[in-house]
């Protein structure tokens, strides 16, 4: 076996163990360790929920942050549970 024949058979055989790999679900991160990865349809389901729980969290915090840096909805707000504290003492 000539040195040429044997750089084919070496990257024949990587090429192979690349695609079985890949067919079988086997991924490797940006540092070189490799993972499996599950059921593509199930990951998609997940990842759509987790994005819809983020999208309702953000929401959230846009509402809280409206409630805590709006001076002047808090001070109607206290005068408004004011008058109500007043009305229910005769």
């Amino acid at each position: 076996m000539n040195p040429f024949e044997m750089v084919i058979g070496i990257v024949l055989i990587v090429t192979i163990g690349s695609i079985i790999r890949a067919k079988h679900g086997v991924r490797r991160d940006r540092h070189g360790n490799e993972f499996f990865v599950a059921n593509t349809a199930a990951n998609e389901a997940e990842t759509k929920a987790l994005q819809a729980e983020i999208r309702a969290l953000k929401d959230r915090i846009q509402v809280l942050e409206r409630i805590a840096t709006d001076n002047n909805r808090a001070v109607t707000l206290d005068q408004e549970i004011e008058s109500l504290r007043d009305r229910s003492h005769p």
